[in-house]
């Protein structure tokens, strides 16, 4: 089970998180991040042998790019390899190879759900020519157009996150978006990872997955991290 949470979001609690994940996320301008941020992530995941993604987003920070931002396709596909253009100089520079691409927010919620959205994002990848592979929520339309058209990618499950009837994820509007309770989070990725299921909305759905997500902003995402480590070793 491959765990990975979102970083360098202004938490500074990726050298806490960073031993027990094997890949990460890393803001690349977006809703946030900058040089220096990016710089310190990626030295934190080759520390610790950590898979280095990018995790850009509708160029929004005053929303976290939370919140849809309606434009023509082309600027959004300039201005996501913009952001990725950005960490993967670094990386460069730092001797490192990115390994995936994530959307954050909005974005991934949009691409779930939108053929569009996610074939700008598989372009996206296929700009840097170097077998990028790109994070799919499980079940979506964006999962479906990425089997259609052969692209590279791993499904996607949130371990802190509750789903709709339909495998979409809560909007953060709804009290119940976010798990907050540990002992919950582990029962339900044990289910997940037993089961080959997960309870939306009081019905049971079934979801596979490549890896599994932890919010990096999540009031308690260290405590949740060790849990998963604890789960991938089989102390369950």
């Amino acid at each position: 089970m491959d765990i990975n949470c979102d970083v360098g979001e202004g938490v500074y609690n990726e050298e806490a998180i960073m031993a027990y994940i094997d890949s990460c996320n890393i803001a690349c301008g977006g809703h946030t991040g900058d040089e220096k941020s990016m710089t310190e992530t990626l030295r934190l995941a080759k520390k610790y042998g950590v898979r280095a993604g990018a995790h850009p987003s509708f160029e929004d920070r005053p929303n976290f790019g939370r919140r849809v931002m309606k434009m023509p396709l082309e600027l959004l596909r300039s201005q996501l390899i913009s952001q990725v253009s950005s960490l993967k100089e670094i990386a460069n520079s730092e001797g490192m190879k990115l390994h995936h691409i994530k959307a954050h927010g909005a974005l991934y919620n949009e691409a779930a759900r939108s053929e569009d959205v996610a074939r700008i994002l598989f372009e996206v990848a296929e700009h840097f020519r170097n077998d990028l592979c790109i994070f799919v929520p499980c079940g979506s339309i964006m999962e479906r157009e990425a089997d259609r058209l052969g692209v590279t990618y791993w499904r996607e499950a949130f371990a802190d996150r509750n789903y709709d009837e339909d495998l979409n994820l809560l909007p953060r509007s709804d009290p119940k978006a976010v798990i907050l309770d540990p002992e919950e989070i582990r029962l339900r990725v044990l289910n997940m990872a037993r089961e080959n299921q997960v309870v939306a909305q009081g019905i049971k759905k079934p979801i596979k997955f490549d890896t599994i997500c932890v919010h990096g902003d999540h009031p308690k995402a260290l405590e949740i991290v060790k849990i998963l480590h604890n789960i991938k070793k089989g102390d369950r």
